[in-house]
């Protein structure tokens, strides 16, 4: 008797996707699929639109990495207006942006670590989702809780000054920047009352990283042998080879740590990837076209960086890298768990680099924009917080935008989501007669590592309730549970 279990939508993530698992007649998983049931418009929505205006419409994609696509279109449209890629920058406008960066990348991987994945932590992957929450991660460890709110919130404002605004801001503008950084938001932001000041930052980050690391000491097994599977690694870095996730340079390494994609210029990034369609969901599955569609997938975000790039410059931060790649000996990290582990590396890395650029007189220059001679293609990359992220855009000779094409983090990691989605349904669900909450959740936290951000997709209307069935082989329902 076949059977097929639906999780619609998954949960804790942001935006709306379900998961789709088929059992055999001897129920054993067949065969898995992670449906983003979402549609994407945005690379049509602003055709016709001038250029200009694209850093700030792109980023209406999403609330919670809207500093991604703002920054990542403002850097195709430098190249637009004749500015480079990167390096032509004005010192202000080139740190003003990174600090935006990491601000937002510092409020983004603690919003998922402690909102959204610490309850799997604290609560088991079957604890019940009545306190598998935030608000039970308020009751059970209040200091933790206060600690994830208050530097969300310190990140947060790192944005507000930096853009304008905490969501959808406009500092970045093709060519540079509209504003520097005053003495006075500096001071507060430096040395403000505490704990919402630099070094209480970097403070709570290491003591981030120390409760992940008692957590995975005492739970090994469960850690490291959940959806761990090789893969190849793709990421911006310096071209020092440092970690740098603002500019760099493409570099893609395989399971063995080989490079596969040698620090290639990004403006060329069509050359080296394409995007396969599949007729079961609206998200597309990249590849390096070198490899082919079989083995030319990659994964990007955290723990792609610290496997691809050669250091972090930043000395607390180095050393925890040191101590995560000491743990495989020197071998990529294929666990899907350690998501989080390299993803609490980069909050200490965020930390330490916001507070070195808050020292930096360069902030407050007000030499805000650079341009030059006019092109009309340009390519900008940047490494979001969920992975790599590519926005290209193409213009008329009215300044109209007449082609644009993103390819977003969550995109990039279509198929190893896909993987391990189905590794932790053949592990947790095979052989099992019922659905338990504790096995849909085991699914969901297989997806949750990755930190998707399925609302970049597009948008969806009206609310979908959670529902799972098991079919037998005529379809008649014989198990059902909706919340």
């Amino acid at each position: 008797m076949s059977k097929k279990i639906t999780i619609e939508p998954v949960t804790r993530v942001e935006g709306h996707g379900k998961v789709t698992i088929q059992l055999d007649d001897k129920g054993q998983v067949s065969d898995s699929r992670l449906h983003i049931v979402e549609f994407r418009g945005f690379e049509r929505f602003i055709q016709g639109r001038p250029f200009w205006e694209a850093p700030v419409l792109v980023q209406r994609l999403c609330g919670i990495c809207p500093v991604s696509h703002h920054l990542a279109a403002a850097k195709a449209l430098d190249v637009i207006v004749g500015a480079g890629t990167g390096e032509g920058l004005t010192a202000v406008g080139d740190k003003m942006r990174r600090l935006m960066h990491y601000g937002q990348f510092f409020q983004s991987h603690v919003l998922h670590f402690f909102h959204l994945s610490s309850p799997d932590f604290l609560f088991g992957f079957d604890g019940d989702p009545l306190t598998r929450n935030i608000i039970g991660v308020i009751q059970e460890n209040r200091d933790l809780a206060v600690q994830g709110v208050m530097m969300r919130k310190y990140g947060q404002e790192v944005i507000k000054h930096t853009a304008g605004k905490k969501i959808h801001g406009t500092g970045a503008i093709p060519g540079g920047i509209n504003k520097n950084l005053s003495l006075a938001e500096r001071d507060e932001l430096l040395n403000g009352e505490a704990p919402l000041n630099a070094d209480q930052m970097v403070e709570w980050s290491l003591g981030a990283l120390d409760f992940f690391k008692a957590y995975h000491k005492a739970n090994v097994r469960s850690i490291d042998g959940f959806a761990n599977f090789p893969s190849n690694y793709l990421s911006l870095v310096r071209k020092d080879g440092a970690l740098d996730i603002y500019h760099g340079v493409l570099r893609a390494v395989d399971a063995e740590g080989q490079r596969i994609l040698n620090d290639v210029d990004y403006q060329d990034y069509d050359q080296y990837i394409e995007e396969e369609v599949r007729n079961w969901s609206y998200m597309k599955f990249p590849y390096l076209k070198a490899l082919g569609k079989e083995k030319g997938w990659y994964r990007v975000g955290p723990l792609a960086r610290l496997n691809v790039c050669d250091f972090i410059p930043t000395p607390l931060a180095q050393k925890e890298l040191e101590e995560f790649r000491a743990y495989t000996h020197g071998k990529p990290n294929g666990m899907t768990l350690h998501y989080h582990w390299a993803r609490l590396i980069e909050v200490l890395h965020a930390a330490e680099m916001i507070r070195e650029l808050l020292n930096d007189p360069d902030l407050q220059n007000e030499d805000l924009v650079t341009k030059g001679k006019k092109l009309l293609k340009g390519v900008g990359v940047i490494e979001a917080p969920r992975g790599t992220l590519f926005h290209h855009y193409e213009i008329n000779d009215n300044d109209q935008i007449t082609l644009a094409n993103l390819i977003v983090s969550t995109t990039n990691n279509n198929q190893p989501m896909n993987t391990a989605v189905n590794l932790t349904a053949k592990s947790f669900m095979n052989g099992r007669p019922e659905i338990t909450e504790g096995m849909m959740n085991a699914v969901e936290v297989a997806i949750r590592a990755y930190d998707p951000c399925l609302s970049c997709a597009t948008h969806a209307l009206g609310q979908m309730p959670l529902e799972l069935t098991l079919l037998n082989s005529k379809n008649e329902i014989i198990d059902q549970k909706i919340k």
